[in-house]
């Protein structure tokens, strides 16, 4: 069996399987199984599979084919230009998350102290040590993700600071120069119409917060007026259809509030900067 043939067979059985860019999904999968990046691929199109190979192909492509994302099938996923490990007790960093860290880094170019609240698998966090060299803490009610999040701070050489608790709660008054988020936002009873890869393989606590979706937004923006001190920055990622009730939720203690679109033009992150005591 050679490369070229095994992409072929696999392009197919991904597609009878209705999944999505099965051609792209296939040279994932076959990279992955033979050690290999996608342009070995390209430039080896004769490789005969050894039998572990060939073993290790099929399996991820029966693995894709039952629902398995192909991102916890290589366990491997980019974000903002840098590989991150994922594994089921993380959601996977979506492309639409890089606009948290960019509405960061425009509104807060000057926090000293930065939280990621809800971690995962720390792609927000890691990311804005290593672009800003603030000093970072990351909290997630999961012990697993934190594990997780640990390993890519490790792998990535940012020195980030984890703590295992829900939300924020583990945090003083006014200690916090910016705050970032992507919180879970899905209404339970959007559950059966998600995606089955999403559905039946991200963790569930990440993922669904409550009957009307809101929940943990209005969870953060009450404690971010704990934790933030004056002039600081609570930026949170945007669940559809969700930026005009969210930003409902902000008091007269709040300013600069404003709804950051991604390349599609939909609200995809909001932002506001807490005021001092007393100041409209």
């Amino acid at each position: 069996m050679t490369v070229r043939t095994a992409l072929l067979q696999g392009a197919k059985l991904l597609d009878d399987a209705t999944v999505g860019v099965p051609r792209l999904t296939a040279e994932v999968l076959l990279a992955h199984a033979l050690h290999r990046d996608r342009a070995y691929l390209f430039g080896h199109p004769e490789h005969e599979l050894s039998e572990l190979e060939w073993l290790h192909y099929g399996r991820y492509l029966h693995e894709r084919m039952e629902g398995k994302p192909t991102q916890y099938i290589t366990g491997c996923q980019e974000f903002y230009g840098r590989d991150f490990r994922v594994t089921p007790d993380v959601l996977i960093p979506r492309p639409e998350t890089e606009h948290v860290v960019e509405t960061a880094l425009r509104l807060a170019s000057r926090a000293d102290r930065i939280l990621d609240v809800g971690c995962g698998s720390g792609c927000l966090a890691v990311t804005l040590r290593l672009e800003r060299g603030a000093a970072v803490w990351a909290t997630d009610i999961s012990l697993a993700a934190i594990r997780v999040a640990v390993g890519n701070a490790q792998r990535l050489r940012a020195p980030v600071s984890f703590v295992a608790c829900d939300l924020m709660s583990a945090f003083a008054d006014s200690s916090m120069d910016l705050i970032v988020s992507n919180p879970p936002y899905v209404p339970l009873g959007d559950q059966a119409g998600l995606q089955r890869e999403v559905r039946d393989w991200e963790p569930h606590q990440a993922l669904f917060a409550g009957p009307t979706g809101l929940e943990i937004y209005e969870r953060l923006v009450r404690d971010a007026e704990r934790v933030l001190g004056p002039g600081g920055w609570l930026v949170m990622e945007l669940g559809f259809n969700t930026s005009g009730r969210v930003a409902a939720m902000f008091s007269s203690r709040w300013q600069n509030l404003e709804a950051a679109p991604d390349l599609a033009g939909i609200p995809r992150v909001i932002a506001a900067r807490l005021t001092e005591i007393g100041t409209s």
